[in-house]
Parts: C-alpha cells; sequence; structure tokens
C-alpha cells in the first residue's frame, strides 16, 4: 500500500471535527483549514474583499472593511444564486492557499479540513482517505448554541444546508461517532485510527 499522505476530514456544524483535527495535528497531522482560509480571505484587507464588494455591493462590508459575515449569510440563505457567487469567488482562492499550505507540510501527512467536502465533489480524489466526525442533529444544535449563542432555529438554518449525515457517512473511509463519549475517549479513537492509517493498514470500519 502506498505511503498515506492526506486525510479529507469532515463533519456538520457542532459534530466536533476540530477537536478531531487537534488530535490528529498531535499525532503530527499537518493540517489545512479551509474555514480558516476563508475568514482570512475576507478579514479586512483580506484578497477577497474587492471581489465580493463588486460582486454584492459595498452593504456586504463592514465599517471596519470585513465581510459583514451575518449580513451574507442571511442573503445566501435566501438567495441560492447568492451562494454561488460567493462560492466561484472565494473556492479558487481557498483551493490555491491550500495547495500552497499543504505542499509546505512537506513530508507530513495533510489533513484538508474541509466543513463542506461532501458538498463540493472535487475533494474525493484530492485526498486518500477521508474521516467524517458525526453526531445526531440535536447534539449539534445543542453544542453550536452554547458556544455561539445563536438560536437553535438559526443552527438548524444551517444544518439544512449542509450535506445530510447520511450523505457524509456514505463517501467516508472511517466514521467516528463523536456523541456520549469524553474528550479522552474521542482523542483515543483518534490515535487509533492515526496509527492505523499511517502504518498502512486498511480503512477503520464505519460505525
Amino acid at each position: 500500500m502506498s505511503r498515506l499522505g492526506s486525510i479529507g476530514l469532515t463533519g456538520g456544524i457542532g459534530s466536533g471535527k476540530s477537536s478531531v483535527a487537534r488530535v490528529l495535528v498531535e499525532c503530527g497531522a499537518a493540517l489545512v483549514d479551509t474555514d480558516a482560509i476563508a475568514r482570512s480571505l475576507t478579514v479586512p484587507g483580506g484578497a477577497a474583499i474587492p471581489a465580493i464588494a463588486q460582486a454584492f455591493g459595498n452593504d456586504m462590508i463592514g465599517a471596519d472593511g470585513a465581510l459583514d459575515r451575518d449580513r451574507m449569510r442571511a442573503q445566501v440563505f435566501a438567495d441560492p444564486g447568492a451562494k454561488a457567487r460567493l462560492e466561484a469567488i472565494l473556492h479558487p482562492m481557498i483551493g490555491a492557499e491550500a495547495t500552497r499550505q499543504a505542499a509546505a507540510a512537506g513530508e507530513r501527512v495533510v489533513v484538508f479540513d474541509v466543513p463542506l467536502l461532501a458538498e463540493s465533489g472535487r475533494w474525493r480524489h484530492r485526498v486518500d482517505r477521508i474521516l467524517v466526525v458525526d453526531c445526531p442533529e440535536d447534539t449539534q444544535c445543542r453544542r453550536v448554541v452554547q458556544r455561539s449563542g445563536w438560536s437553535e432555529a438559526a443552527v438548524r438554518a444551517v444544518i439544512a444546508q449542509q450535506a445530510t449525515r447520511s450523505s457524509r457517512r456514505a463517501i467516508a473511509d472511517a466514521v467516528i461517532f463523536n456523541d456520549g463519549i469524553t474528550p479522552q475517549a474521542l482523542a483515543g479513537e483518534v490515535r487509533a485510527l492515526w496509527a492505523l492509517w499511517t502504518k498502512g493498514g486498511s480503512s477503520a470500519v464505519k460505525q
């Protein structure tokens, strides 16, 4: 079996994907966080700000020069065309920066943290393995409400825009079910999977 070079990590909002990513980094992986890249593109002076302002108007840019995320989120949810226009701006920039960061990782296994991996279609051919972090929708809602202060309705609206649990699980080489376990137990599962994959073992059995 050829050396493991990359892992695509995904999961719905509130699934605990970031916790899994941290453990993978502790194991020696290099993390390419596409959400973090997207945020860096839309801060004051970010590379995507001029194109966003041109496509959506200056009203989408806050007084500080950053993308008005709440306003954009509302427009994207209300208008699929707006979502497509925003993705047409951001996705090529995110892809280019992800490629640059991956190249800088040297010989380390690269973990691409991609929230919309299942939706994008192209990531299956870019990574060697796909790891999905899964949990019930009610658990997702509870976690996001607690950490962000969003309303439950707002969280469920985001979940409705994302791939279904079943569609994510269908593309997975392994699934970690992150519900009703301690952070220590979660970390143990991640480390066990890392050891299996980096030693050339077959994919873990999906749960």
